[in-house]
């Protein structure tokens, strides 16, 4: 058993069909296969399922490749304290960000200026296989993440309802959900976290929301409702607090309408320089941001 052989298995693995996992590798098909099958002849078991139309990992392969990625990343990790320490290590921070993403421009223009030779690798519509984090750092509200991440919460926000001015409701301070049900709403589209968030919230009042607009663009949300197509729910600090005298923010009723935003990280991975640097200053801006807002 070797590095190389360990390697592939990972790719594979993750990859679950043998012609594509060659192509990505840049070997043949047949050099892949007669790989595995050697390390599974030196195992002494099979690590996949052969289909038809494919292989599938098998519950042996699922549990030899939690230790080959644990074997592997700590052989990387090893590697980027060397690099540290002779301060080679690379700049680059993967970034997984699950949450107001429309920050993203902000939070990274003004790291950069402090930090300009740091790179980014953005992870936006990312998924992990088996629990493995893929990612330095990881913006969410903490659901779905693998048992192996650490997180910190960094801000806590209440979410409004946001109303035409000219909404028979805008004259109010404060509703409850409920009294939302016959209303057209723009929301977040689906699999979005802000938007199963208030999807819960109008499940937990007993309705359905009607949605009229989907949009993901927080400046297009505030047009849509500008031009009385419908409401929608605005998270208080992330979406820029204010929109304009023709936009209404009203407070929920319901104690629960809130939502918290983490910033996590792998527990047992070696974190770079850069990385354990853009970690303080997100931490610090999100207090920024929740400073801010308790001002206005």
């Amino acid at each position: 058993m070797d590095l190389l052989q360990l390697q592939y298995f990972q790719t594979v693995a993750r990859i679950q069909h043998m012609t594509q996992a060659a192509h990505h590798l840049h070997i043949s098909q047949p050099a892949l296969s007669k790989m595995i099958a050697l390390l599974e002849a030196e195992l002494g078991t099979k690590l996949f399922d052969r289909k038809h139309k494919g292989i599938r990992l098998n519950e042996h392969g699922e549990l030899f490749l939690q230790q080959v990625d644990i074997a592997l990343r700590a052989l990387e990790d090893g590697k980027l304290q060397l690099q540290d320490l002779k301060g080679s290590a690379s700049s680059s921070v993967a970034f997984d960000v699950r949450v107001a993403s429309h920050l993203l421009p902000d939070i990274l223009s003004d790291f950069c200026a402090q930090c300009p030779n740091a790179e980014f690798k953005l992870l936006q519509h990312a998924s992990s296989h088996i629990g493995v984090a893929d990612y330095d750092l990881c913006l969410s509200d903490g659901v779905s993440l693998s048992d192996d991440t650490h997180s910190v919460t960094i801000l806590r926000e209440e979410i409004y309802v946001a109303v035409p001015a000219s909404h028979a409701f805008a004259a109010r301070g404060q509703i409850a959900i409920k009294e939302l049900r016959d209303e057209s709403f723009i929301m977040l589209p689906p699999g979005k976290s802000l938007r199963e968030t208030t999807d819960a919230f109008c499940r937990l009042a007993g309705f359905t929301p009607k949605v009229r607009f989907v949009s993901d663009d927080p400046a297009t949300v505030r047009g849509l409702i500008r031009a009385g197509q419908g409401v929608a729910f605005f998270p208080a600090i992330t979406w820029g607090g204010s929109s304009g005298s023709e936009v209404t923010l009203l407070r929920l009723e319901e104690s629960w309408s809130y939502r918290s935003i983490s910033l996590s990280w792998p527990q047992n991975r070696y974190l770079t320089h850069t990385v354990k640097q853009f970690r303080e200053f997100i931490i610090n801006y999100f207090a920024r941001l929740e400073d801010l807002h308790r001002v206005q």
